[in-house]
């Protein structure tokens, strides 16, 4: 439920997002292999976006399991859609994002969807605040948390995003 407060281009983002059609086209226009390889978002919302990868004769790897370069598409796409969405919130100020790092722990096999879960929105948000207010540039590091269907963690991801003032 969108929360009436929220800067309108917060609302208008989550409304896009949320239209299948609409985002499905954005993916396989900006990102195609996440799109190729089922990358889906599933939920978003003012402080949190779920995602999903499937297990897939395209996602997979010699093992039996999704590849982890689809794994980390979709950890990153969770806290990405967050980060553009706050972005967009900053204007008439830009800001630009950028990954800067990553750090992943894999625990379990994914043989199966695995969804991936940021909780982190106001962090992101106020980063991407302070940035548009002081010019200067901004770090954080955010985590996502990809999970099996019956709860299982399969993997964990720290992120870390830049945000900089564009001139």
């Amino acid at each position: 439920m969108e929360h009436p407060n929220f800067h309108p281009a917060v609302r208008s983002f989550i409304r896009f997002a949320r239209h299948p059609f609409k985002f499905s086209l954005y993916l396989l226009w900006k990102l195609p292999i996440a799109w190729l390889s089922g990358v889906r978002l599933k939920q978003l919302e003012e402080g949190q976006c779920i995602t999903v990868v499937p297990f897939k004769w395209l996602s997979q790897n010699p093992f039996r399991s999704t590849y982890f370069a689809c794994l980390s598409m979709a950890a990153e796409m969770s806290t990405g859609l967050l980060a553009m969405m706050y972005v967009r919130a900053a204007a008439p100020k830009r800001v630009s994002m950028l990954v800067t790092g990553m750090e992943a722990s894999f625990v379990k096999k994914a043989v199966g969807k695995t969804w991936f879960t940021c909780q982190e929105g106001a962090a992101i948000q106020a980063a991407i605040a302070r940035t548009a207010e002081t010019g200067e540039p901004e770090t954080i590091t955010v985590n996502s948390i990809g999970k099996s269907l019956d709860g299982t963690v399969i993997a964990s991801f720290a992120i870390t995003w830049s945000f900089k003032g564009k001139v």
